[in-house]
């Protein structure tokens, strides 16, 4: 009989090897792997999580037909981060990360060991759709020329990117190393400290906006949406915001059926529901919530095309599906598109405290799904996990030995991603924009917000988020607290030595057991 781990691989019928009678090992086809990231979608923005105002058929079904995480979480409150952990097992903490400006040099280097790069060893065919946003280039981009380092350099085959945001310059797409339809004639100029090119910035010109925007978004118009940062000529390359969803979702499709004989990994960073929102036409009304609900609706349909795909190539039985988001939800990021006002009963947090920027739950508990036809059996988890798990989770799978440096954060969590154990972390860390967490089963300690640093009241005053930025201590029970309301600090100063320990702990040295 296959003995140890092998005994339960063989048992469960889940991994890349099966035992025979005869205690033999053969290989089994390597699954295909998708991870579906959302930006910007709370944990109450879904149906299965109980979202009504907005109706995600697609989404409910892929939970339904896989496990339903209820402790999940991304690394961070903001983008960057999580991508960034995401991508290479380790907190972006670790490198002081913050929101890149749409501008920064490429943050992982050629030289880092990544997801992308760990799979294709493997024999996997690459590639990452959508939002990038984890800088490009050497710093001081040109560009109108071959833009590199960037995805590529890290491990993946093929890339169709936003280069940063859907609010930042420049609003162009960028495939492989080259700006698409740049035409060389009308030259792209971006400058992120003075006005460059001639068009109109909201600023000198706000009759021109769909939507008001605050100062920060008030840049170049382009499309009727001012952005940050401004820009000059690429007229024919400029994107047109509505066609997001399909024009990202036809590339996904073209990779998918390139590589349907071959294992593929494929990332699919969404540009919904990130600001500015403006979701196709036909999906405009779709929710009584506005643009924020349509671009929801939008994201759903999305999935489901994901999903139509595979059956219709005849590969989603071999195909291992996550799903989830890069931080909490934030309504007023920038924009004036009623997100505010026609939000209603929806509660894009659920039942937590905060969104995104913030040290409470709401800022990193994301609605999470794993999905992988006759393999994982349907169900909810609590197991507490976090998205930097999957490096190492994966590699496990693919029975793949990492380095003793490589994905310092990352912990085999195989089994409570696929549901055969409740078994997650033990300790797990939140980070927001100004302070880190530390979750120890139910309970959650937030650090005092530093003496020493600017307090970032604009969480507050702009967003309107409770960032739970305080320079006190604080300590909740999650079990019977899940709204962090009652700061249990000072009647467990043990407790919170502890904790403080730990996570000082844990910023040394890594969490992976490898070290």
């Amino acid at each position: 009989m296959c003995n140890g781990i092998k005994m339960l691989i063989c048992f469960l019928g889940m991994f890349l090897v099966a035992c025979t009678d005869q205690n033999e090992i053969i290989p089994v086809k390597k699954p295909n792997i998708i991870i579906l990231y959302v930006d910007d979608l709370g944990y109450g923005d879904v149906g299965f999580n109980g979202a009504t105002a907005v109706r995600t058929p697609n989404i409910d079904q892929l939970a339904a037909e896989g496990i339903n995480f209820t402790d999940a979480h991304s690394t961070a409150a903001t983008c960057t981060p999580s991508r960034y952990a995401l991508l290479t097992g380790e907190h972006g903490f670790r490198r002081d990360l913050d929101i890149l400006p749409g501008d920064a040099p490429a943050l992982i280097r050629p030289e880092q060991p990544t997801l992308p790069s760990m799979l294709k060893k493997a024999g996997y065919n690459t590639a990452v759709v959508g939002k990038w946003h984890l800088g490009l280039g050497d710093g001081d981009v040109n560009w109108n020329v071959a833009i590199k380092p960037g995805p590529l350099e890290i491990g993946f085959d093929y890339s169709f990117l936003m280069p940063a945001t859907g609010d930042r310059v420049p609003t162009v797409y960028l495939e492989n190393h080259t700006i698409v339809n740049l035409d060389p004639m009308d030259p792209i100029e971006v400058s992120y400290k003075g006005k460059v090119g001639n068009r109109p910035t909201g600023t000198e010109h706000p009759e021109l906006l769909r939507y008001k925007a605050d100062p920060q978004h008030s840049d170049t118009i382009i499309n009727g949406v001012s952005r940050i940062g401004t820009m000059g000529g690429g007229q024919a390359a400029l994107w047109v915001d509505e066609e997001f969803a399909d024009t990202f979702t036809d590339k996904a499709r073209t990779f998918i059926r390139k590589n349907k004989e071959n294992p593929f990994f494929l990332f699919y960073s969404f540009a919904d529901i990130h600001v500015p929102r403006l979701p196709h036409a036909r999906f405009e009304g779709k929710t009584t919530m506005g643009p924020r609900g349509d671009a929801i609706a939008q994201m759903d349909w999305v999935v489901g095309e994901i999903i139509t795909e595979l059956k219709t190539l005849g590969i989603e039985e071999n195909t291992l599906i996550f799903f989830t988001s890069d931080n909490g939800p934030v309504l007023d990021d920038g924009y004036g598109d009623g997100a505010v006002t026609k939000l209603g009963d929806h509660k894009p947090s659920g039942p937590y405290r905060g969104g995104k920027y913030s040290a409470f739950e709401a800022g990193t508990r994301m609605p999470t799904v794993v999905h992988w036809p006759g393999r994982v059996e349907p169900g909810t988890s609590a197991a507490l996990v976090s998205q930097v798990d999957f490096y190492a989770s994966l590699a496990s799978l693919l029975d793949i030995e990492l380095s003793p440096q490589e994905a310092m954060d990352s912990l085999n969590l195989l089994g409570a991603l696929l549901g055969t154990t409740d078994q997650g972390r033990d300790y797990l860390i939140e980070e927001s924009v100004a302070t880190l967490s530390l979750r120890k089963a139910n309970w959650k300690y937030i650090v005092p917000y530093p003496e020493d640093k600017i307090y970032p009241d604009w969480v507050q005053i702009d967003k309107g988020i409770e960032g739970g930025f305080i320079k006190e201590p604080q300590l909740y029970n999650l079990d019977n607290d899940a709204g962090e309301q009652n700061n249990l600090a000072k009647d467990y100063p043990a407790l919170v030595n502890e904790l403080q320990t730990k996570i000082e702990e844990l910023r040394r040295a890594g969490f992976s057991e490898r070290h």
